[in-house]
């Protein structure tokens, strides 16, 4: 099984905005980069989208060391997924789960692999995340201009 570190990152101009998403892949000597946006989107589609997109670019199954600036998607896949999907993708609260969409697709490509889960401080310094966020205003830039 290939060992794979990935840093992911997302990025919204304004909340909703124009917003970005972006990984960095790593494997012994090969590196990879993916970058995208959308024109009217959230921070937490674009961090959860540069998850999905990464988990997906992987072409068999792999041990993946995943780092995410992103709380709200490490705690969401490997704590609250699980109540959400008993209570049928409501909240503890009763109302629906916000971005059931992607957390359905994130759930999905996450399955395929061995994912280990690693939340870093952001714009702290770290290069794999400082890649990552340069990568993710890269695909927002192409919505500022309209």
């Amino acid at each position: 099984m290939n060992d794979i570190i990935i840093y992911t990152d997302g990025a919204c101009k304004g909340n909703p905005g124009p917003g970005g998403w972006g990984a960095w892949l790593t494997s012994g000597p090969h590196q990879k980069e993916l970058w995208g946006g959308e024109p009217l989107t959230t921070n937490n589609r674009m961090e959860l989208l540069a998850v999905i997109e990464a988990l997906a670019s992987l072409k068999r199954p792999s041990q993946v060391a995943l780092h995410t600036d992103s709380s709200y998607v490490k705690n969401g896949i490997t704590t609250w997924i699980h109540n959400w999907k008993r209570k049928g993708w409501r909240t503890a609260a009763g109302g629906p789960v916000k971005n059931a969409d992607l957390w359905q697709r994130l759930e999905t490509e996450a399955a395929r692999h061995q994912v280990s889960w690693h939340w870093v401080k952001g714009h702290a310094g770290d290069p794999g995340n400082e890649r990552a966020d340069a990568l993710a205003n890269r695909g927002a830039a192409a919505y500022l201009k309209g």
